[in-house]
């Protein structure tokens, strides 16, 4: 968690006065017509996802690449599947952060220079949200570095606060640590335990250990934030399972984090099938875009050796492997490459083509996965079950995908997408074994 985003609940005093919070609420009316008791409306939660884009442990953090999702996409999927959340924001300074947001489906608050300071904390930048949205009477503020963070969690607080009357309700983490008092330099002292007894260590399944806050969320009601707190009230903690407990603070956390996402991370509402086919464009991806033409016309094309051996363990896997491209490609010089690939070129409607394809080998389009670049692509890409881009793809292909790979195309991006699905796959052969 960027350290601007913390600091002490108590720091910041609450605004002066409560906007007026809009009409009373509406009478319903009985069978014959007549009025009936006054109903009110639940409640306004608001999910709200802090994240400016001066971030000093690693820029531009929140919209940086993990398992091929900008980081802030991660939980504003799992906020917005959760399903209980009236509206879902981003308060953010940065026009690429806020691009981002948009994309997932969330709404932007733009914050203020005085909000985005790295002095600023948490709180400084609710309590602007809250000034502006006199509609919300509980904000979920979510971290963007808990990549981890499922619906189901969500959905749980939700209930702690609007069904059991919380006021605030903030996230744990169970951990079996043993602590010791810290020695300053030049100190004559010794160490003390602090939460155990030396000569009667315990083994970690006798012992229950302890909770510390993981900063993935903290909800608050509004009466609460505008006295200066996040956390007070009728107070709980809620325990979040010790595998979705991720944060991301400095670049040596990112491997760590990408492999525990891919494994426990929260993927959408549908669940993942094998996929059984593999279908790649061409140009832009199998190679890098450029052509040669040789003396004699012939044309000449560059890949990388990484990629085949990518599609080879895709088809060693059972995945069947299959390439398309809208340009006249010469037949003559794909074979040559030896990949052992149908082909299929000059195509004017790729969606066509790849759904004759799956009906072909009788599937369904979740049974596809789909490595594209262009705007020609943007359909296939959109339909299949797990689809991918590399790093230099147009901005279109980028907004219709699930997975952008960190290698360019004809660079390695084939053998980077490979390894994905082969990680996913491993998720739901795992899945099925429960």
């Amino acid at each position: 968690m960027d350290p601007a985003e913390k600091g002490a609940a108590t720091s910041v005093s609450a605004p002066r006065g409560r906007p007026s919070r809009g009409r009373p609420p509406k009478l319903q009316r009985n069978a014959r017509g007549g009025p009936a008791r006054s109903v009110e409306k639940p409640p306004h939660l608001a999910a709200l996802v802090l994240a400016r884009g001066g971030s000093k442990g690693i820029p531009l953090k929140n919209i940086k690449h993990l398992a091929g999702v900008p980081l802030i996409g991660w939980v504003l999927r799992a906020a917005l599947d959760s399903g209980v959340f009236q509206s879902v924001w981003v308060s953010t300074d940065h026009d690429e952060i806020e691009n981002v947001a948009k994309q997932f489906g969330a709404q932007v608050h733009r914050r203020s220079s005085e909000t985005s300071k790295d002095s600023s904390t948490s709180l400084d930048a609710i309590i602007e949200f809250l000034n502006y949205h006199n509609e919300v009477d509980i904000v979920g503020n979510i971290q963007a570095t808990s990549p981890c963070l499922h619906p189901t969690d969500l959905q749980k607080v939700a209930d702690m606060i609007r069904e059991e009357g919380y006021d605030s309700v903030f996230s744990v983490v169970r951990r079996h640590q043993f602590r010791w008092s810290e020695i300053q330099k030049g100190v004559r002292e010794v160490t003390e335990p602090l939460n155990l007894n030396p000569a009667k260590r315990p083994r970690r399944q006798d012992w229950d250990g302890e909770l510390y806050e993981n900063g993935s969320f903290y909800f608050a009601k509004r009466h609460l934030i505008e006295m200066g707190y996040l956390q007070g009230g009728k107070m709980a903690y809620y325990e979040m399972r010790a595998e979705h407990s991720v944060d991301i603070d400095v670049d040596i956390d990112w491997p760590i984090a990408e492999q525990r996402v891919l494994r426990f991370g929260y993927f959408g509402k549908e669940k993942l099938k094998e996929i059984k086919l593999l279908v790649c464009n061409i140009d832009g991806c199998l190679t890098d875009g450029h052509i040669y033409v040789s003396g004699d016309q012939k044309e000449i094309i560059s890949y990388d050796v990484k990629d085949a051996i990518g599609i080879s363990l895709l088809k060693k896997s059972g995945i069947e492997v299959r390439l398309i491209s809208e340009r006249a490609c010469s037949k003559q010089t794909l074979s040559s490459l030896k990949l052992d690939c149908k082909m299929e070129v000059s195509v004017s409607d790729k969606l066509a083509i790849v759904d004759e394809w799956r009906k072909e080998m009788g599937l369904c389009w979740k049974e596809v996965a789909y490595l594209g670049n262009e705007v020609s692509d943007e359909e296939c890409l959109q339909r299949a079950g797990l689809s991918a881009v590399p790093a230099d793809a147009c901005s279109g292909a980028h907004k219709a995908v699930s997975y952008i790979c960190r290698s360019t195309g004809g660079r390695g991006a084939i053998r980077e997408f490979a390894e994905h699905i082969f990680l996913l796959m491993e998720k739901v052969n795992n899945s099925c074994q429960k």
